[in-house]
């Protein structure tokens, strides 16, 4: 099986939210936020939401678990607080509401990013993971990066077309576990 876009496969929109972690960004100065935005409305998908959260542990979890609860989105993308900071709380923030860890994407990430910016990418802790039949990226805060996520990796995992596998064809699936014990 060849890898790519299949054009044979119907293009399938899904609802994406989009956080910008940041104590200092508003809307109008969210570079790094407008990067996704417009990325993932220029592949077809739809912004389901936009917010700015404070780098503030429970502040990123609860606005997680809102999105989780809101059948309206089926990806959160967050960017910023993903270094080592004290201040960086995104990923402990994203994986204490993970059911189960998409170890992978930081790891693709980081090899997309060292071509880049070199060894300096370990101070990133990109992560993700799937709640409640969401997917949950956090990808750092500099707009670079997230031309490198979308660009690199959400937006073939994130196109139903692409072959020979993609995170779309997996979201009927991503409840199974609840269904078969309801």
């Amino acid at each position: 099986m060849s890898t790519g876009i299949d054009e044979a496969r119907p293009f399938v929109p899904v609802g994406i939210a989009v956080a910008t972690v940041s104590d200092t960004r508003t809307l109008e100065d969210d570079r790094s936020g407008n990067v996704l935005a417009e990325r993932l409305q220029a592949a077809g998908h739809r912004l389901a939401d936009r917010d700015i959260v404070k780098d503030d542990f429970d502040a990123i979890a609860a606005r997680l678990r809102a999105w989780i609860a809101d059948p309206d989105v089926d990806v959160v993308i967050a960017t910023g607080g993903t270094g080592v900071t004290g201040r960086d709380v995104t990923p402990e923030a994203f994986q204490s509401v993970f059911e189960k860890e998409i170890a992978g994407f930081g790891e693709v990430f980081r090899m997309l990013s060292y071509d880049k910016i070199g060894t300096s990418t370990i101070q990133s802790r990109a992560t993700a993971g799937v709640a409640g039949g969401t997917y949950l990226f956090a990808v750092p805060g500099s707009p670079g990066a997230c031309r490198d996520a979308w660009d690199g990796i959400l937006a073939s995992q994130l196109d139903y077309r692409h072959r020979p596998c993609n995170f779309v064809e997996l979201m009927d699936r991503l409840l199974e576990k609840e269904a078969v014990g309801a």
